[in-house]
């Protein structure tokens, strides 16, 4: 790479896009020479803030650029797979947002055309690189909460509403790729309902039950349709239970000391245990500070230096989100029936 910088180009400049261009621009090691959106205003509004990005409606000129090094693509979900082969194809590196594509067939083809060209392909799960769900993974790792008995993720608000995809697709990727990341799997099976309120298209809501090995169960409530916003992960192990809560700039991880125990008393009559819950401290510790959106530019930025595979964000990574969203949204189609994930 002729250029000490890796140059960026961003397609699409709606909600994430400019935020990438942001953090792109800011960091030491890359320099954003293009964005692209159909909508021109956009583009000026962009332009305004970044004097040295030039902005186009015609995606094609990024990707036929021969100074731009790697894309970051921001578009709609549905234009992701097309995006992201056309991308490859023309020799950039990739970062796409979640999710990876809209089947796994189409992850497959996009993760074997990364690895024939040498390109990076990354997804951008960027909960992966918030310190509060890193110390979530350290707790499992260490032992010190215990075998996992379930977890559950609540991710609610009243919109911002889309008419691309349903809240499943837009919000639950999150969850699932940090649930994956926690219990280092892919579910077993997974179970879900979803409702239409607001129009009949598209679920403005829906609830999905995931079983992982362990066997460890974990639910996802995801809503559009909700007074609170919420953005919470609760952790429940035979020693300790954990909260994280990642509008809660304070203290964003409770670690509470509770567990429940079985005494040595025989019940004659019913050949039982009793159960007795044990109280302890909660614990607030202190979580290190950053921009998730920063620590996963840097480590895209990273990877394409070291010509190294995005192992906690790769394609296959971005596989596993999408074969569990199918699974899903194939569950919530049969009334919540059990679904494997093939």
């Amino acid at each position: 790479m002729a250029s000490k910088f890796i140059n960026i180009g961003v397609i699409g400049c709606g909600h994430w896009g400019p935020n990438h261009i942001r953090i792109f621009s800011h960091l030491a090691g890359s320099k954003v020479l293009m964005c692209a959106d159909p909508d021109s205003s956009r583009l000026d509004a962009i332009q305004k803030t970044f004097l040295n990005v030039r902005g186009t409606k015609n995606y094609k000129e990024i990707l036929n650029h021969p100074d731009i090094h790697a894309v970051c693509i921001a578009a709609p979900t549905d234009l992701h797979y097309s995006l992201t082969k056309e991308a490859l194809k023309c020799g950039k590196h990739v970062l796409c947002e979640k999710p990876l594509a809209m089947t796994p067939e189409e992850c497959r083809e996009l993760k074997r055309l990364a690895d024939q060209s040498g390109k990076v392909l990354m997804v951008g799960h960027i909960f992966l690189f918030n310190a509060g769900i890193v110390r979530l993974k350290e707790y499992i790792r260490s032992g010190e909460l215990g075998k996992i008995y379930y977890a559950y993720s609540t991710r609610t608000n009243l919109g911002p509403f889309r008419y691309d995809v349903n809240a499943l697709w837009d919000l639950a990727p999150h969850d699932i790729s940090i649930f994956n990341y926690l219990f280092d799997s892919c579910p077993l099976n997974v179970s879900g309902r979803g409702q239409k309120c607001l129009g009949e298209s598209l679920e403005d809501l829906a609830f999905a039950a995931l079983e992982y090995p362990g066997p460890v169960l974990a639910n996802v409530h995801v809503s559009w349709l909700d007074p609170k916003k919420v953005r919470q992960i609760t952790i429940v192990g035979d020693k300790k239970m954990v909260v994280w809560d990642d509008l809660d700039n304070v203290g964003p991880i409770k670690l509470y000391d509770k567990h429940v125990e079985k005494t040595k008393t025989f019940y004659e009559t019913y050949g039982e245990f009793q159960l007795l819950s044990k109280e302890g401290s909660i614990t607030i510790p202190k979580v290190g500070v950053g921009e998730p959106l920063k620590k996963q530019g840097e480590y895209f930025l990273k990877c394409i230096t070291d010509s190294s595979e995005p192992e906690l964000s790769d394609a296959q990574k971005g596989l596993d989100v999408v074969r569990t969203l199918c699974a899903i949204q194939s569950s919530m189609g049969q009334n919540g029936a059990l679904v494997t994930v093939s």
